[in-house]
């Protein structure tokens, strides 16, 4: 049960990799009218919630009780979910006539990469024999 960084390095490895392509991008992809500061602002984003939801499923899944892990994924789900519109909804309404929709779409695909990461790492560490 002890939550390492060994655990959590899948992670951190995809934001270092994502940050790198998108400040890669900023400089060598310019003029095509993508927001990199909404990018990289939506990939700190994810990051953090997908570090907390990740914390949250990894204690969960020593709890004795297996419908704890179910709820706290569902629970995780709709914590993202949530955020996810809010900052969209929240960037819309700051960025009033600035709102840059190709990176909304960039950040929908960071948000899907995050995912991918998580579930692989929980599916790894939650092999044992009951589960």
């Amino acid at each position: 049960m002890n939550f390492s960084f060994k655990s959590v390095l899948p992670l951190f490895l995809t934001f270092l990799v994502l940050t790198a392509i998108i400040f890669a991008g900023h400089f060598f992809v310019t003029g095509r009218g993508i927001d990199y500061k909404a990018v990289m602002a939506g990939n700190c984003l994810f990051f953090l919630i997908s570090f907390y939801v990740f914390r949250m499923q990894y204690l969960a899944m020593y709890n004795k009780n297996p419908q704890v892990f179910i709820r706290t994924v569902m629970g995780g789900m709709l914590i993202k979910m949530l955020l996810c519109v809010l900052a969209v909804v929240a960037y819309y309404f700051l960025s009033a006539n600035a709102f840059n929709k190709p990176a909304v779409y960039i950040s929908m695909i960071i948000y899907i990469v995050y995912l991918v990461v998580e579930v692989r790492t929980i599916m790894k560490l939650n092999k044992t024999k009951n589960a």
